[in-house]
């Protein structure tokens, strides 16, 4: 059985820098055994945000690949913080929240961007949480995903 860090190599993604908070608050902290990120943003390898409300101006298949890159910005968060992916044992929860037009139904589909990385990074049995996905009006500065979580660490 692979490692996280080796189940994220295989997959061949890039991280992009672990997002600075936009305001008054930690990114991330541990807890005991538990380690919380705060909502995550769509930064990309440049450190630009994806931006844009999903049923307008991006559609629900680019929205889940916005979702895969807040994805991706929690897991630099994780290992700027705790030094390796490795050291996450399972997810417990996600928040995942959308921003979309207000006819769009389809949010747990966007979220699942999110989940199947985890999904692949950790396994079915450990990268696999409880979750919820909501719709929302708006997010900061206009980017059509925040997802927020709960992890164990092994």
């Amino acid at each position: 059985m692979n490692t996280p860090e080796e189940n994220f190599a295989a997959l061949g993604l890039n991280l992009p820098p672990a997002p600075k908070p936009l305001g008054v608050y930690k990114p991330c902290l541990v807890d005991g055994k538990y380690l919380y990120l705060s909502g995550h943003g769509t930064v990309q390898d440049d450190g630009t945000l994806i931006i844009g409300r999903i049923g307008d101006t991006i559609s629900q298949e680019d929205g889940k690949l916005a979702a895969r890159q807040v994805g991706l910005a929690m897991l630099a968060t994780i290992k700027a913080n705790i030094g390796s992916l490795d050291k996450v044992k399972r997810v417990i929860k996600v928040l995942g929240m959308v921003n979309c037009t207000s006819d769009f139904e389809k949010h747990p589909f966007i979220i699942n961007g999110a989940s199947e990385l985890f999904a692949k990074i950790w396994g079915e049995e450990n990268g696999i949480g409880v979750r919820s996905a909501v719709g929302m009006g708006s997010l900061p500065d206009n980017i059509p995903v925040e997802i927020e979580a709960l992890f164990e660490l092994a």
